[in-house]
């Protein structure tokens, strides 16, 4: 329960809090955490966790707690927003970004959190220390290098692939697509059925407010988990009839209706101990970075 809690009010702060001055009293972040099921005790936990491994801090005013965002949870949600051009097929110049290392064995921890960051970014494993992206990635890696101080064991290229397969083979052998195609259709299922259910009661302002919040938190909660897992390939690498596109045009439409009552509820819980006039006046609820313009 609690590592779900906390990746919960990880989603709370990045799609309603962070457009509001970044901070809550911990009594309405415990109100809002209840419409989903987390009791007083999980939310307090799960802060306390947030703050010690560095992604919280607190303050006190007038004998209340009140939390907000270090630079480290800042930086991690807007980088979250960032990478959404993922989910936004790109055109191909054609080229492969090559990474290949070998990190000695007593760096391997190193290792570990370079694998992850690679695939965060979108990187295929296409064989042991050999990492390849079709996306521009060159910023990215020139980060990674330095933050991890890997510069003496690392090689980077830039090429085109003569075969003797096609690109295409090159895709499959790097990357998992069928698993990400499953998981795409788990998520078409459940949200195109949500999507037509609710969109008429929403709009004839039948379903509650309280309701179209946890609904929309949850739509982008479970939308995001595909930045960690879909590398964002070209429209020319990809499989014919690519379900991510249905999947993230089914997410703008369904985000679209549960908006502004979802945030109309948000507000009505911050209003009291909390300071609304901190809200980002170029906020607009109906746009959020997840969209494909």
């Amino acid at each position: 329960m609690g590592e779900n809690t906390r990746s919960m009010i990880f989603t709370i702060y990045g799609d309603y809090i962070h457009h509001y001055g970044n901070k809550i009293w911990i009594g309405s972040l415990i109100r809002l955490l209840k419409e989903f099921g987390h009791n007083d005790q999980a939310a307090r936990v799960a802060v306390s966790r947030m703050m010690k491994q560095g992604w919280l801090q607190s303050e006190k005013q007038d004998n209340r707690s009140y939390y907000f965002l270090t630079e480290q949870g800042i930086s991690r949600i807007e980088e979250a927003g960032n990478r959404i051009f993922k989910l936004n097929p790109i055109e191909w110049d054609g080229k492969w970004r090559v990474l290949m290392y070998t990190i000695p064995e007593e760096k391997r921890h190193i290792r570990d959190e370079l694998r992850q960051e690679l695939l965060w970014s979108g990187f295929g494993s296409f064989s042991n220390a050999c990492w390849i992206s079709p996306n521009n990635l060159e910023k990215e890696v020139k980060l990674l290098i330095e933050k991890y101080d890997i510069s003496e064991y690392v090689d980077f290229f830039i090429s085109e692939y003569i075969g003797p397969k096609d690109n295409h083979t090159l895709v499959e052998k790097s990357w998992p697509l069928e698993q990400i195609v499953e998981k795409y259709e788990e998520f078409i299922i459940k949200y195109s059925k949500q999507f037509i259910a609710n969109q008429e009661i929403i709009k004839r302002g039948e379903m509650s407010d309280a309701d179209c919040f946890v609904e929309r938190t949850r739509l982008v909660h479970e939308y995001r988990k595909f930045l960690f897992i879909d590398p964002g390939l070209p429209k020319e690498l990809l499989p014919e009839n690519w379900n991510g596109t249905l999947a993230a045009s089914l997410f703008n439409q369904y985000y679209q209706v549960l908006a502004e009552p979802a945030s109309r509820f948000f507000e009505s819980i911050f209003q009291e101990n909390n300071d609304l006039c901190k809200k980002d006046v170029s906020y607009d609820a109906k746009q959020h970075p997840y969209m494909i313009q």
